[in-house]
């Protein structure tokens, strides 16, 4: 990713947390990181891509989607879904594993309908 998408990724996150009324310690709480980390962070001093950056928005994207811990929790067609497929091996992890990871390229392409 070039330094100027991650720096506009970074911009819409930072706009995103502000109309949200969501503070730089709310932000730094789920992503486990201090409010002055945020603070530089969504302030744009970014020299390169970092874990806590990538962190911060992913956050940002989950609450666009309207993905969250308590929502995956208490999604019970979901958790089914789970329960029913998974046998709690390693080989059905790394397969469950793939899948995910195949449906999230799905879900980021803007396919017209």
């Amino acid at each position: 990713m070039s330094s100027e998408s991650l720096q506009a990724r970074v911009l819409r996150a930072a706009q995103l947390f502000k109309d949200l009324g969501l503070t730089q310690s709310d932000i730094a709480g789920a992503v486990d990181a201090s409010q002055s980390q945020v603070s530089r962070v969504l302030a744009g001093q970014i020299v390169r891509r970092t874990k806590l950056i990538d962190e911060i928005c992913n956050y940002a994207d989950s609450i666009e989607l309207g993905v969250s811990v308590e929502a995956v929790r208490n999604n019970e067609e979901l958790l089914s879904a789970l329960a029913q497929t998974w046998d709690g091996s390693a080989a059905h992890s790394r397969a469950l594993a793939a899948v995910i990871r195949s449906l999230s390229v799905l879900g980021s392409s803007k396919s017209p309908r």
